[in-house]
């Protein structure tokens, strides 16, 4: 971190924002700046970013429900919400993992369900680690495309699970959760023991000075040097960015780091890419220190999610999986649920 966004970070812990926001009463009315906040190696670092406030909303407002995203399903039996509840109740420092299931029902997109995600709908892939670096026409692609999806996929809303999360945190039962999500809906329903394993696309970070800043910034000097470009879609993609044409993208003109000058990227792991190692520690130790695994809306096809499916087998600690279709962990797993999310954690009551 750049010593201009240390300091910052120094005054911000001293501010009343600060200072309200992680404190367990938070302010009545919503404010325009946030703290977001993720884990590196155990410590918390601050990120400041322009995305709304989100207050825990009520029955009648401002829950998110989109079911655009979310597979066909059956309805969740007693017994199997007695089996969870039972599971829940007897962890004491519970280890949640969650992916791509868990957004969708706030109507972002994933990659691999049947009928509904993003591989099933068309022929678009997400761009490589590797395509990002060497080709510049590509990686001109992907910021344009990103540049038209940003201001949807920023303002999407945490859904019931997020919140039921974050109760279970405040009341003790979360140990910490671990999120293969990019898109903040953990933090802005207000977990704060959150490792955001593939990183945050709300943060904007330079590959060669590491300066970092938040993608509302880099959204409005990326208004600046293109003033004419007003291209629209209506598709989100899983990763926050939309479909367009590569005539559309054309001339679009990519910001470099205002610090250096050099290349941008988004503070997340894309694909061919690796979790950094301080993270992936950080996440082994809090499992280490967790006595069950809850895996949610993931089917653990990736390795980098998998691997604690696999180490929760290695410390004899039980594992249970709430998921939309088969995962590659079913078969370790003391219990699997297969339904909506919203279906089912709401329905489980932690002391």
């Amino acid at each position: 971190m750049s010593p201009s966004l240390v300091s910052r970070s120094l005054c911000l812990r001293n501010s009343s924002l600060f200072k309200s926001l992680c404190s367990n009463s938070l302010p009545e009315v919503p404010c325009k700046h946030r703290l977001y906040s993720s884990i590196r190696s155990g410590t918390q670092v601050e990120h400041l970013s322009t995305q709304p406030q989100i207050l825990q909303p009520d029955a009648k407002n401002g829950l998110a429900e989109d079911l655009t995203f979310v597979p066909n399903s059956s309805a969740v039996s007693k017994t199997a919400l007695e089996k969870l509840q039972d599971f829940v109740s007897a962890s004491k420092k519970l280890f949640v993992l969650t992916g791509a299931g868990m957004s969708t029902e706030s109507g972002i997109p994933d990659y691999r369900s049947e009928g509904v995600g993003l591989y099933a709908r068309s022929n678009n892939r997400p761009i490589t680690y590797q395509d990002f670096l060497r080709s510049p026409s590509r990686r001109r692609r992907y910021w344009a495309r990103n540049f038209v999806g940003w201001p949807r996929f920023s303002s999407v809303l945490p859904n019931a699970s997020h919140w039921t999360f974050a109760e279970w945190e405040r009341a003790g039962k979360v140990h910490w959760l671990v999120t293969q999500n990019v898109d903040a809906l953990h933090t802005k329903a207000q977990s704060r023991r959150v490792i955001e394993l593939h990183g945050c696309s709300a943060r904007i970070v330079c590959l060669s000075c590491a300066q970092k800043t938040t993608r509302d910034e880099l959204q409005q000097r990326m208004r600046d040097v293109n003033p004419q470009f007003n291209s629209e879609s209506q598709a989100i993609a899983p990763d926050g960015d939309v479909i367009l044409s590569d005539e559309a993208v054309a001339g679009f003109t990519v910001p470099s780091c205002s610090q250096c000058r050099g290349m941008l990227k988004p503070d997340l792991v894309f694909f061919g890419d690796n979790v950094p190692g301080d993270i992936r520690t950080s996440a082994y130790d809090r499992l280490q220190e967790s006595d069950a695994v809850l895996v949610a809306g993931s089917s653990l096809e990736v390795y980098s999610g998998y691997r604690f499916a696999l180490a929760a087998k290695d410390q004899n600690k039980p594992l249970a999986i709430v998921n939309i279709g088969p995962t590659r962990a079913d078969k370790l797993a003391v219990l699997k649920i297969d339904a909506r999310i919203s279906s089912v954690l709401p329905g489980i009551q932690v002391t």
